[in-house]
């Protein structure tokens, strides 16, 4: 069955509209309230609010540590698709407690209900991709995940446009954002009751509760195979180049390009629709195997394209053009600018065929009895790396670098990390090498 057979199937439908819509109105609703703190002037709390701002990417990420080991063993321990009903049931609760917030205005409600969010989501995705190898065969695991991916990013730049639009609706905006999300939760919980029931991988196992020790336990599962863990460090590593330039997107298009928050929307998009791409293209490149093959194609685009984005990037530069002072016709009539867009779609698209492969491997290689944990493994680690992102990215900035020299820096060491994971497993330059006269033949 082709991935586009797959979209219309009972298997894998309910699944793709329940993630869609949870990531939808996760984005609508962190934006909404990122930009609500941004109108309350230039503290809040005696707090800066570009600092504020920052704390809650941390606090929605945070639950990723601290509760991704519970969640690795709930999802083994019991039947899935009930599981999920009940995580959508529970941001129904989150979105109703949400619309108080916004009705009286309280910011610091609604960034505890942030770091709630972010609990659903890190208890939801050991079970969203460890159900996929239950209710996929082995040939449909590439296109689940390219279409799982795709609808990801997709409802994450959706989610993320809206949430900034309809807050900022004189008078009405939290009013329409409160409407919005409690419909939205609705409507995930609702696909979520059609996911059919997938029995549990380890029915016997006896759940552990101490936060830390799971979660060192749990990364250590994440390394019972080799091969396996390999792929969760490269999948951290993307991990880690997606959140700094999904993070640095807008102060790369204010500060390096001159433009306004329309030529932010454009870049995002440019970016987000090229992760999709990539992602559903992996399935007709890889003949519906698991194909690890196009790992290194993936490493080698993302290189190639972080490199070209800074030499596209300096007439722009050169103009010194005033911060945030182009619209999007501006931008697109100023000489490299049509190259830096190309660049930023094909780092997505090269993103996407890096990744998707990994992930369906982690799946396919895990063992199916510690699936949903080894998952939360990789979700640690994932988180682990978008903070790491973060550091780094504050680290260069106070010596001086311009995101361009930052995004420059990324394709150098993405080389780096590329050979070393090559090297370690000399598989993925195997695999290049049959698909390269697969393709030729």
């Amino acid at each position: 069955m082709t991935q586009w057979q797959l979209i219309r199937s009972r298997r894998f439908v309910p699944l793709f509209w329940t993630q869609f819509l949870n990531a939808f109105n996760d984005n609508v609703y962190k934006n909404a309230l990122v930009i609500l703190i941004i109108f309350q002037g230039d503290t809040l709390y005696g707090i800066d609010t570009n600092i504020l701002v920052t704390l809650c990417a941390g606090f929605f990420i945070l639950p990723y540590f601290l509760f991704s080991a519970t969640a690795g063993q709930l999802a083994d321990k019991y039947e899935k698709s009930r599981l999920m009903q009940r995580i959508k049931l529970a941001e129904i609760f989150i979105m109703g407690v949400a619309v108080i917030g916004f009705y009286t205005n309280n910011i610091i409600l609604l960034i505890i209900l942030l770091f709630m969010l972010g609990t659903q989501a890190a208890m939801f995705s050991p079970l969203k991709y460890g159900i996929l190898p239950q209710h996929l065969a082995e040939n449909e695991l590439i296109g689940g995940n390219g279409l799982i991916n795709m609808g990801t990013f997709l409802a994450i730049l959706l989610g993320t446009i809206l949430g900034g639009v309809l807050i900022s609706i004189p008078e009405q905006g939290a009013t329409i954002i409160s409407i919005l999300i409690i419909i939205l939760a609705i409507l995930g919980y609702t696909a979520s009751l059609f996911i059919l029931p997938a029995q549990p991988s380890e029915a016997t196992l006896k759940i552990r509760w101490n936060i830390a020790i799971e979660t060192w336990k749990m990364i250590q599962c994440g390394r019972e195979k080799r091969s396996v863990f390999i792929a969760i460090l490269a999948m951290s590593w993307f991990w880690f180049v997606g959140a700094t330039y999904l993070s640095q997107m807008p102060a790369y298009a204010k500060y390096v390009l001159g433009g306004n928050n329309e030529v932010v929307t454009l870049l995002l998009t440019m970016f987000s629709v090229g992760i999709g791409t990539g992602s559903v293209l992996c399935e007709k490149l890889s003949k519906g195997r698991i194909e690890l093959g196009i790992v290194p194609i993936g490493a080698l685009g993302i290189t190639v394209f972080a490199i070209d984005v800074y030499f596209a990037s300096q007439p722009l530069m050169q103009a010194h053009l005033p911060a945030g002072s182009q619209g999007v016709w501006q931008f697109l009539a100023m000489a490299g600018s049509t190259r830096a867009l190309l660049d930023l779609a094909l780092i997505g698209f090269f993103g996407g065929i890096y990744i998707v492969p990994l992930n369906a491997m982690i799946q396919h290689r895990s063992n199916p009895l510690h699936r949903a944990r080894i998952i939360a493994s990789n979700n640690i680690l994932n988180a682990l790396m978008m903070v790491a992102s973060s550091v780094a990215t504050i680290m260069m900035l106070q010596y001086q670098f311009n995101i361009a020299e930052i995004f420059l820096s990324l394709g150098i060491v993405n080389t780096l990390v590329a050979l070393a994971v090559f090297i370690a497993m000399p598989e993925f330059i195997e695999r290049l090498q049959a698909w390269l006269r697969y393709t030729e033949n």
